[in-house]
């Protein structure tokens, strides 16, 4: 293999690839990204075999065909120090050497052929979400998804597709996060896609996006990247049983006005008092040291007497957070039982805090 590419073109292709590379064990094959010049075409892989990454370019100038892997992280950072302008890639004996002017660089190579196959979406059946839609979904209820959690299907999403709707569904068990868009189909279904394939397709996929899946992968399409991640097997909990039929108090309140009161208090505790009166809304801090914040805010709330909730503060900033909307509801029955935010066909299900 012998081309010559702007280093513009290849770091960014590099720097998109990162995030599938084996990182701890520099021996896998799966920490090298896989080159094939072919075709007037550059093509690059990347993959720890739980998510992949494909992308091609034609911004190359090929002067010899072939194919070659070679330490992803390394690669970029020879890339990274080396000036604007062209930057010359060639396999002699094995070895991947990277010029430009009177800098040289070698990088040691792994058989290109013992790299892993990449799933197909040839034939496979496809998911219709728009793709706007679909990344907008993921965004909200990324923040409720798990981490580490034994049970492994918490440590993912839950893309529910029933004949009437579409659910996107996460909760790391202490809140409960579900957007849920109208639909039509006959074809239903549910996979689970990890935490870390959801972060890597919100940075990579924007507009006109395909979908496919079979048993084991979901695999996503664009005129510039596919990328695939196994799905996790697994039962998610009956999400529907946790949402409240009904709240008996229900009122809507101004974002920006609540992010600023629950934002003075988190620099003391994470952990705060909301309590609801006539004509105001206070907020205290819940703290075991001597320390104390507390603020309020004037509000209507049409409450006769006290009603106290105790949460975390960071479900409440997560949600206002990933919302458009300049006011939201909450959802409310007793101080001690799950209540609800919601806004339009977004809601977040919360366990409060006994105290």
């Amino acid at each position: 293999m012998k081309i010559t590419v702007q280093k513009s073109v290849i770091e960014n292709i590099l720097i998109h690839a990162g995030p599938f590379l084996e990182k701890k064990d520099t021996s896998q094959i799966t920490s090298h990204v896989y080159l094939n010049a072919n075709n007037s075409k550059l093509t690059l892989k990347a993959t720890d075999y739980e998510i992949g990454f494909y992308v091609s370019t034609d911004n190359v100038d090929i002067i010899e065909d072939g194919m070659v892997t070679a330490n992803g992280k390394k690669f970029l950072d020879i890339v990274k120090i080396l000036k604007d302008g062209n930057i010359n890639l060639e396999v002699i004996q094995d070895t991947l050497h990277i010029s430009q002017g009177s800098s040289n660089f070698k990088l040691p190579t792994f058989a290109y052929d013992e790299f892993p196959e990449f799933p197909s979406y040839e034939g496979k059946p496809p998911i219709s979400i728009e793709s706007h839609t679909l990344i907008e979904s993921l965004k909200k209820i990324t923040p409720a998804i798990d981490t580490n959690n034994p049970k492994f299907e918490l440590n993912g999403a839950l893309i529910d597709i029933k004949s009437d709707a579409i659910n996107f569904v996460s909760t790391d068990t202490r809140r409960l996060a579900v957007v849920t868009l109208a639909n039509n189909t006959e074809n239903e279904l549910s996979i689970i896609i990890p935490k870390k394939a959801i972060v890597e397709i919100q940075k990579l996929f924007f507009d006109n996006i395909e979908l496919y899946y079979d048993e084991t992968n979901l695999i996503i399409h664009s005129e510039q990247y596919t990328f695939f991640t196994k799905l996790i097997n697994g039962k998610f909990p009956e999400y529907s049983r946790i949402i409240p039929k009904e709240t008996t108090y229900n009122l809507l309140l101004p974002k920006a006005a609540m992010i600023d009161a629950l934002k003075q208090i988190t620099t003391i505790s994470l952990d705060v008092k909301i309590s609801f009166l006539e004509d105001t809304i206070t907020f205290e801090s819940l703290s075991d040291d001597n320390i104390e914040a507390k603020t309020q805010m004037h509000f209507s709330t049409n409450f006769s007497e006290k009603f106290s909730i105790a949460i975390n503060s960071r479900y409440l900033l997560d949600f206002l957070n990933a919302i458009n909307s300049s006011e939201f509801t909450i959802g409310l029955n007793e101080g001690n039982l799950p209540f609800i935010l919601r806004d339009e066909n977004f809601i977040t299900v919360v366990m409060p805090i006994v105290i």
